[in-house]
């Protein structure tokens, strides 16, 4: 069915007593989805927590659910942590059906190097991270690579509408938006600022001389 498969349990302990669950090593979680009913789960943490490392939040994931006969096709809608001890505290998984398209935001992974920021007074511009997509859900991809070595002069850059997608993905993001630009830096502004600096400087120390002088 999909290379990354979890087992879970059915989970009877709710409320604040689920911090019971979190000592013994076990995460408490939650399956919901589209006309299907909601199901309070628990699974190992340690085992969860490699899943939520390969899968994150873009990848199928076959949930195999005590009393099940067959795993049910999820992805992980969210993930709760301890703010201060970052601790994993709960996860919920959304059921999806496989003929169904569903929608969602695919990261933007930035990769090689570009040329153009190899000069003095250039620096590469982030504007977007992620791609809003709709498609089957075994046809989400993980991450979308933008390839950053085309990227040879000042100026130059790259938008939506230059990122080449399979037929099976229809693009909701706006194609004219900008995901990465090589842009110029002021040098010779901050420059003349320095000599500027420097020369009041200067001048301050000469008017100083005199006066020590005259005192003595």
């Amino acid at each position: 069915m999909n290379g990354l498969t979890l087992k879970t349990f059915k989970r009877d302990i709710l409320g604040k007593k689920t911090r019971v669950l979190r000592r013994q090593g076990i995460t408490p979680a939650h399956i919901f989805g589209h006309n299907i009913m909601s199901l309070a789960l628990q699974c190992d943490t340690a085992k969860l927590q490699r899943i939520i490392a390969q899968a994150g939040t873009t990848r199928l994931i076959a949930l195999e659910i005590e009393g099940d006969k067959h795993p049910r096709s999820v992805f992980i809608r969210e993930i709760q942590k301890d703010e201060i001890k970052r601790q994993l505290l709960h996860v919920d998984f959304y059921q999806v059906r496989k003929e169904e398209k569903i929608k969602a935001d695919i990261p933007l992974v930035l990769v090689g190097e570009a040329p153009a920021i190899q000069t003095k007074g250039r620096i590469l511009t982030h504007a977007l991270t992620s791609l809003s997509v709709e498609c089957l859900p075994d046809k989400l991809p993980p991450q979308i690579e933008i390839d950053l070595s085309s990227l040879k002069e000042a100026e130059q850059a790259i938008y939506v509408s230059d990122i080449t997608l399979s037929p099976d993905i229809r693009l909701i993001t706006d194609p004219t938006q900008l995901i990465v630009k090589v842009s110029e830096v002021a040098l010779e502004k901050e420059e003349e600022k320095v000599v500027v600096e420097a020369e009041a400087e200067a001048e301050a120390e000469a008017k100083v001389e005199p006066e020590q002088q005259s005192a003595k």
